[in-house]
C-alpha cells in the first residue's frame, strides 16, 4: 500500500514551542537554513526513488521561491502551508482568508517560474500545528473557497496543548462542504486516538513504534500520513534558550535521528505524493462515495 509523506517546510526559528523567545518581527534577523535543509531531504528521497508533498509557508516562499520550483521541478506535489504560520483559531475568519490568498499567490508565482512544469497544481492545504479545531468552525469553508481540493490539518485525538478533534474520522473523508479531509496519521489504542508517524513522536518514540504504526494503519484498509520538518533534519541548528525546558526538549530532542529514521521508513514502506495517494478523492470524482463528516 502507497503511505502519504508529507514536509512541512517552515524555519527553524518559526516553531510554535519557541516563540516565546522568537519574536516575528525578529524572523529575518535570523539564520536560514531552510534550503540546507530541504536539500538533505530531496537529495534522501531522490536515492530512494520517492515522491513527496512539500506544504510549504508563503514566508518561506518569498524569500526562497527557486526552492519551490526545485521542489516542483523534481516532480514533488507542492502545498499551501498558509502565510505567517499563525494558529487558524488565534485569528479571525476574514484574517485566516487574507493569510490563504496572500500564500496561494506567493506559491502560484513560485510555480510559474520552475524550470519544468508542476506535475500538479496547487490543490492541498495544511494549517500551522493543526490548528483547525473546534475553535475554528469557519476554517474548512474558508479553505474551501479559497480553491483547494484537500486539506490535512486535523489531527483526530485529544490531549495535546495546541491542537485535536477526538471525534473526527481517523481516515480520508469529505466534510460536508465537499472538501476532502486527509487527517495525519493516529493509532487506536486503548480506547482513544494516539497521533504516530510524524513530527515529535516520531523523534521521540523508537523507530519500531513509528514501523508498528504504520503497519497497523494499514492493515485497516488505510494509507499512513507522515509529517516532518525541514529543521528535524538539522541537528546543528541554532540553539534558542529562552522557552521552557519542556518546550525546548520537543523541539530538539533526537534531531540527530531524524534522517536515519525517515530512511529506514522509505526503505520499508511505499511513499507518495497526497495528490497521488489519494487521487481518486481529490480528483472530485470519488467524492460522492465519501462519508460526510
Amino acid at each position: 500500500m502507497q503511505n502519504a509523506l508529507t514536509i512541512d517546510v517552515e524555519e527553524h526559528f518559526q516553531v510554535h514551542n519557541l516563540e516565546s523567545a522568537v519574536s516575528r518581527s525578529d524572523w529575518d534577523g535570523h539564520e536560514s537554513r531552510v534550503e540546507a535543509n530541504v536539500e538533505r531531504i530531496l537529495e534522501l528521497l531522490d536515492r530512494r526513488r520517492t515522491k513527496a508533498t512539500f506544504f510549504v509557508l508563503g514566508w518561506v516562499a518569498e524569500r526562497h521561491p527557486e526552492l519551490v520550483g526545485h521542489i516542483a521541478s523534481l516532480g514533488h506535489e507542492v502545498a499551501s502551508h498558509g502565510y505567517a504560520h499563525r494558529l487558524v483559531y488565534s485569528q479571525t475568519q476574514q484574517e485566516f482568508a487574507d493569510d490563504l490568498e496572500r500564500s496561494t499567490a506567493i506559491l502560484r508565482d513560485a510555480l510559474s517560474r520552475a524550470t519544468t512544469p508542476p506535475r500538479w497544481p496547487l490543490r492541498g492545504y495544511r494549517a500551522p500545528s493543526f490548528s483547525i479545531t473546534a475553535a475554528a468552525p469557519w476554517a474548512l469553508d474558508t479553505i474551501r473557497d479559497a480553491g483547494f481540493c484537500y486539506d490535512s490539518s486535523i489531527m483526530p485525538a485529544s490531549g495535546h496543548d495546541r491542537y485535536g478533534m477526538k471525534d473526527v474520522s481517523r481516515f480520508a473523508h469529505a466534510s460536508s462542504n465537499g472538501l476532502i479531509e486527509c487527517p495525519v496519521s493516529t493509532v487506536r489504542c486503548l480506547g482513544r486516538n494516539w497521533p504516530a508517524a510524524g513530527g515529535g513522536y516520531f523523534r521521540l518514540f523508537p523507530i519500531w513504534f513509528t514501523r508498528w504504526a504504520v503497519r497497523r494503519i494499514n492493515s485497516e484498509g488505510h494509507p499512513a500520513v507522515v509529517y516532518l520538518h525541514p529543521w528535524e533534519f538539522d541537528p546543528m541548528q541554532p540553539r534558542i534558550h529562552g522557552p521552557s525546558a519542556w518546550m525546548r526538549f520537543r523541539h530538539y530532542v533526537n534531531l540527530d535521528k531524524t534522517y536515519q529514521r525517515l530512511d529506514d521508513l522509505l526503505g520499508r514502506f511505499t511513499f507518495g505524493p497526497m495528490c497521488e495517494v489519494y487521487a481518486d478523492l481529490i480528483s472530485g470524482a470519488g467524492e460522492s462515495a465519501l462519508p460526510r463528516k
